[in-house]
């Protein structure tokens, strides 16, 4: 944990800079006007604090994983803190290629089969897109992220952030159909509850991703793999 009277001064107001509560709201999806998107359960949303520096919390891993099972990454998102490390373990009993061409930092983790796993880092932050060289319908997300108030959005749109000090923030939502979405916000002794977020997915055009050459897919009846 972090030293609370660090964050704020003078020492006289050490408590109230101690003070945390819960930030609770909901995440609602437009896909048109008047229509809720139904995958919401895709967002993240992250509290950044404004004028100091997080502290490395639990909500902010060092570690962590994506499975690959079924022809699918699981989950479909997945955050670790800037400089952290995802493993990507193959439970499948035929063989993945996991790579990303992402500008904040490509990676190719070449063609192994069941049961190995191999790892990559996330040294800047942002969003990456991970896909598979092998089965193009595999696609996940990993947000390297620099606070640990943050909170995936559970598929009926809530999304609860605790244990958060008070103080100002700058809240970031993301959506992998959507722009993200930026908002700030003041956290009072209690935290607060009922914040109502909003992304605009009506924009959204799908579109096929290239392999790590930056070719298409090879198009096949079946997986060769």
């Amino acid at each position: 944990m972090f030293a609370c009277a660090a964050l704020l001064a003078p020492m006289a107001h050490a408590a109230v800079a101690c003070a945390q509560g819960s930030v609770r709201g909901t995440v609602t999806v437009l896909d048109r006007p008047g229509v809720r998107g139904r995958d919401a359960g895709n967002a993240v949303v992250m509290l950044e604090p404004v004028g100091r520096t997080a502290y490395d919390g639990p909500n902010a891993p060092a570690a962590a994983r994506i499975d690959m099972r079924g022809r699918e990454f699981r989950p479909h998102m997945q955050f670790v803190r800037v400089g952290g490390t995802v493993t990507f373990p193959n439970s499948d009993p035929f063989s993945h290629n996991v790579f990303s061409n992402s500008a904040l930092g490509a990676f190719d983790l070449g063609l192994y089969r069941a049961g190995v796993t191999k790892g990559a880092k996330f040294e800047r932050p942002g969003v990456y897109a991970i896909y598979c060289n092998i089965h193009a319908r595999m696609v996940s997300f990993v947000l390297a992220i620099t606070s640990p108030f943050v909170a995936e959005v559970d598929a009926s749109g809530r999304f609860d952030i605790k244990s958060v000090p008070v103080g100002s923030y700058r809240v970031r939502v993301w959506h992998e159909r959507t722009p993200e979405v930026l908002q700030d916000l003041v956290v009072p002794v209690g935290g607060l509850t009922g914040i109502s977020l909003v992304v605009d997915a009506r924009g959204y055009v799908p579109t096929p991703h290239p392999n790590k050459f930056g070719a298409a897919y090879a198009a096949t009846r079946a997986d060769r793999y």
